[in-house]
């Protein structure tokens, strides 16, 4: 088969869930014998990731305009005519927001999957006319899409509630059995090399509850002998992420900036608890892959955080910045070497094969 991928900002190495998603998902497809190209968003190309190719996924740009309101609808509707010309058996969007091109794509003749990452019109960053728009995009995107994936079976009764479909297709994001770091080099450049500290990881955008995750660790008591670092950075600088910034400085908290590979794995490998203070998610792959590294967690109880594996001791209310700081005392106080977790679900070379499934019953 041939697979053609909208809807993400790209891959390798960009900041993101869906992202992280792809780029994990899409390497397993063209290994058991498929054709996938990625279509990238072009403010997300640096020398880093400037690459025509990864792990045998290709990789063309198409033009988006730097601007949160504009990216991604703009980008996918060109995506979507890029695509058209590539000929592909299947175009496949993530994310409920560039799915409002499902209807255009349709008409273009493609065969068309989309995957529901979650009701991304609930983040606190969009204005009005926004989340209407991305309400939009999980509407026409649940009509008109032959096939739709879900990752949670939240987001599977919200099109159920909504719309009345009962056909979506689960299949859960995944995660990599880590190997934990040796080394500690990347650490002693933080200056927490032999120091307990809590760990967070993810955008700086307001869903994510970083502000209350701050102001939880600066009412624990905790800061004498743990440290706190977030681990992320924002897509498009604005005056919450400025405002966070100033606040982690303010209260000692180690930034780390957006990172991958050996310095995240350091990162995770010596952690001591992760926290995820969010107030939205999907199926947060930050927390599953926390819990690979056997990492004692404190999750808000929103829906989408509610995994199986966990415990009640896991959660606090969400926004009850005392009760994250009561929990962030409890745990460092009791936190355990190691956790395991039946992380079964989660296994990526799964996902691709219930993913190429899905495939098939629209070409078959």
């Amino acid at each position: 088969m041939k697979i053609v991928v909208i809807g993400t900002r790209g891959i390798p190495r960009i900041l993101g869930g869906v992202e992280t998603h792809c780029e994990e998902l899409y390497p397993r497809i063209v290994a058991l014998g498929h054709e996938v190209t990625v279509i990238r968003r072009t403010p997300y190309i640096t020398d880093d990731n400037r690459v025509s190719e990864y792990r045998g996924v290709k990789l063309i740009d198409v033009y988006a305009p730097r601007k949160k309101s504009l990216e991604a609808i703009i980008h996918t509707y060109l995506a979507a005519i890029k695509a058209r010309s590539l000929n592909p058996d299947i175009v496949h969007c993530h994310a409920v927001g560039p799915s409002i091109v499902m209807p255009f794509v349709r008409m273009l003749g493609l065969k068309t999957v989309m995957t529901n990452h979650g009701p991304d019109y609930n983040r606190q960053k969009w204005g009005r006319m926004a989340k209407t728009v991305i309400k939009l995009g999980e509407r026409w995107g649940t009509r008109f899409s032959n096939r739709v994936i879900v990752i949670s079976k939240v987001i599977a009764g919200i099109l159920e509630k909504e719309y009345g479909y009962k056909d979506s297709r689960l299949i859960f994001n995944g995660v990599n059995r880590p190997v934990k770091s040796q080394s500690k080099d990347y650490l002693e450049t933080l200056g927490i090399a032999g120091t307990p500290y809590i760990l967070a990881i993810g955008r700086f955008v307001k869903e994510k509850g970083f502000h209350d995750l701050i102001d939880a660790y600066s009412k624990s008591g905790l800061s004498g002998t743990y440290r706190l670092v977030i681990a992320g950075d924002s897509d498009h600088e604005d005056d919450y992420s400025q405002s966070l910034k100033k606040q982690a400085r303010d209260h000692g908290v180690v930034l780390t900036g957006f990172i991958k590979g050996e310095k995240l794995n350091q990162i995770m490998s010596n952690a001591s608890l992760f926290v995820m203070s969010s107030y939205h998610e999907g199926l947060p792959i930050a927390l599953l892959e926390a819990m690979s590294y056997g990492l004692d967690v404190i999750v808000s109880d929103i829906p989408a955080n509610k995994l199986d594996t966990l415990s009640p001791t896991d959660f606090y209310p969400v926004g009850n910045v005392d009760e994250l700081a009561r929990a962030m005392q409890r745990k460092c106080h009791t936190t355990p070497p190691s956790r395991s977790y039946d992380l079964t679900p989660y296994d990526w070379d799964q996902i691709a094969l219930q993913t190429i499934e899905v495939y098939k019953e629209i070409i078959c």
